[in-house]
């Protein structure tokens, strides 16, 4: 008799012995295996660059005589969005798979929320209507990825263009392109604070590390992610678990298209327009393989969220505004290849044969 828990293990294993007729016909093994504190040191990393990055930032900022308060707060509010919608979408990119539509979505369900507040003025129904937004984008996308076959990449580019040329017209009809559509302040000015914040990202990433961490789903997805063949052939079936991946991806997308307008109440056309791109980055700068897999950690999106949004500003603030928005991007690219190498010399050799 097989243990249903066999899936699990094989994934966890650094070595693997095949036997026929009471003798080993085959053998897999990890070619190399860290040291405890090599292992450590690759996972304090992250959380170093971190550090690193914030009192750089704080000393661009001092020696600029800007206020430190006030760019302090745009980096919290906007890393708040991203680690949010990016720890959903670690459930995605666990499975070696991805979603550049999540900025698209994050736009459309906030410019819904808007638009069904300013209709009815009930504060609870907005919320759920955000959060049913982003979950039915998200499963649009696993339905024709999983379902029918469509490859991820197309499904996703094809998502991200209709919802933001929706939710463009939408805003450009309601508002205007540059003023946009809003709900009065004082209906989220109460929850504009960094405890519910704070609150908020810290409750999300809980359920989402309890799910990941602890749970069956979690063990098995990262399972799949890492050896999609041996899983397949251990009956552990894809589909499910890439349509309950985006599902929980598209909560992400929900909470982070609440928190947007919690922190502008209003939505325009370039509102959330980056993070499905700035996702994929933030992980790796938080220390996940892109690969996904085993090593998918829940805190690289918190981690890589604030990372990658400081160093934006960071370059922001080198680079004059008027004309470094191309080299801000390439820079970033720079960062993103380069970071991507280093991961995949540390997790190469780490990885049983698929």
């Amino acid at each position: 008799m097989i243990s249903e828990e066999l899936p699990e293990l094989i994934g966890m294993s650094d070595r693997i012995l095949i036997m026929k007729n009471g003798e080993v016909s085959a053998e897999f093994e990890r070619q190399k295996r860290m040291t405890k504190n090599k292992k450590m040191m690759i996972s304090a990393l992250p959380f170093v660059a971190l550090v690193v990055l914030l009192a750089v930032f704080c000393g661009i900022v001092s020696s600029k005589g800007y206020r430190l308060d006030m760019y302090i707060k745009i980096v919290f509010n906007e890393g708040i969005v991203l680690s949010i919608v990016a720890t959903g979408a670690i459930f995605i990119y666990t499975l070696g798979s991805f979603d550049i539509s999540l900025g698209a979505a994050t736009l459309f369900a906030a410019t819904l929320g808007v638009l069904t507040y300013n209709a009815t003025e009930n504060f609870a129904l907005m919320i759920i209507v955000i959060l049913l937004a982003g979950i039915v984008c998200s499963l649009v996308n696993s339905v024709l990825a999983s379902i029918f076959h469509i490859p991820v990449f197309v499904t996703t580019v094809a998502m991200m263009s209709v919802l933001s040329a929706i939710a463009s017209q939408i805003i450009t009809t309601k508002g205007g392109a540059v003023g946009g559509i809003s709900i009065p302040s004082e209906v989220v000015k109460h929850l504009d604070n960094s405890a519910f914040k704070i609150g908020v990202l810290v409750i999300w990433v809980a359920i989402c590390v309890f799910v990941f961490d602890y749970t069956k789903f979690g063990r098995r997805e990262k399972f799949v992610g890492g050896n999609p063949i041996c899983a397949q052939l251990s009956g552990i079936k894809y589909n499910t678990y890439a349509i309950l991946g985006f599902l929980l991806a598209g909560v992400g997308v929900g909470i982070g298209a609440f928190m947007t307008l919690v922190y502008t109440p209003s939505v325009t056309t370039t509102t959330a327009g980056d993070i499905g791109m700035n996702i994929m980055v933030a992980i790796v700068f938080g220390g996940m393989p892109i690969s996904g897999g085993a090593r998918s950690k829940i805190y690289a999106a918190v981690v890589g969220g604030f990372s990658y949004i400081v160093l934006n500003n960071i370059l922001d603030l080198l680079i004059d505004s008027t004309s470094g928005y191309g080299i801000t991007q390439i820079v970033s690219a720079v960062f993103f290849l380069i970071i991507v190498y280093v991961a995949s010399v540390n997790y190469r050799s780490q990885t049983l044969p698929r």
